[in-house]
């Protein structure tokens, strides 16, 4: 016999293992790499083993949670399994603190929490997605288009204060910068004999095309007199790139997602901030008026 409490944690943690479960399997569909594929299909086994074991203390049907379903299935669609994967686990460890409150009552609790805790993250860690692979090459493509093109429209702002020019100067010096650093990454990735030179350099322009069809949106998009607008939006968004991607890297490879972001987006802001007052003086220096 067991507690009502002990029940009702029971029951929450039995639809959260079932609805892994689903997750687990829904990912697996998507792989086509067999080990890859081998070792998700496993934890999802083991999750819905969980929830059969707490069905025994129970005594009801736990139905998954159709929400929490389709969102880490459309996570694992945008930004690969082993990120949706860690993600998942992240907030797992949150419950996990339950087991030690359940272990008088529920033995098999400490078994569970072992399991949880060491085999899934051991069976994560053998996980080999390509994408990550070429996390390198990827920031490498990001860190230099967001600095660059940052400080070139922020000084292009008050240098042209036109938002059509700006974007056109944008966009032009974009495509030559992101050919530029292929060509780069391709030949440094030779150099340094790997396997897949022309992966990284493929990464890399990715990014930056990504990057610069962002930035260079804003001044498109607002009327060619208000470039201060554009700029701002333009700084929002860099931000939310950084965010985006400084948290996908820190939990994809378990490393400090503040201080990566803190440090990415002080550098970036700095050179917009240096960009945007040189090109104010250029423009007072030189007298140019568009």
């Amino acid at each position: 016999m067991i507690s009502q409490e002990t029940k009702n944690t029971l029951i929450a943690m039995q639809k959260g293992e079932i609805t892994e479960y689903f997750v687990y399997t829904n990912i697996a569909k998507t792989i086509k790499d067999p080990k890859n594929k081998e070792i998700i299909e496993r934890i999802g086994k083991e999750e819905k083993a969980h929830s059969e074991i707490w069905k025994k203390y129970t005594g009801v049907e736990a139905k998954p949670n159709p929400f929490k379903i389709l969102w880490f299935t459309l996570m694992n669609l945008v930004f690969g399994f082993t990120f949706t994967l860690k993600l998942m686990e992240r907030g797992e460890d949150v419950a996990n603190s339950a087991y030690s409150k359940l272990v008088q009552e529920v033995p098999e609790a400490l078994k569970i929490a072992a399991d949880e805790e060491a085999h899934e993250m051991s069976l994560i860690a053998l996980l080999d997605e390509e994408r990550l692979q070429y996390v390198g090459s990827m920031v490498l493509g990001l860190n230099d288009a967001l600095v660059e093109l940052t400080g070139t429209l922020a000084g292009l702002s008050l240098a042209l204060q036109n938002t059509k020019l700006i974007a056109l100067s944008g966009l032009v010096t974009g495509i030559s910068a992101t050919l530029s650093m292929m060509s780069s990454e391709y030949l440094s990735a030779r150099s340094d004999g790997e396997e897949h030179p022309f992966k990284a350099a493929s990464y890399t322009g990715i990014m930056y095309v990504i990057a610069v069809t962002l930035l260079v949106l804003p001044y498109l998009l607002f009327d060619s007199s208000h470039y201060l607008y554009a700029l701002g939006t333009m700084l929002i968004i860099v931000v939310s790139i950084i965010l985006v991607f400084t948290y996908y890297v820190s939990v994809a490879q378990d490393l400090d997602f503040k201080k990566r972001f803190v440090e990415m987006t002080t550098i970036s802001l700095s050179v917009a901030a240096i960009a945007f007052i040189i090109g104010l003086i250029v423009k007072n220096v030189l007298g140019i008026e568009v």
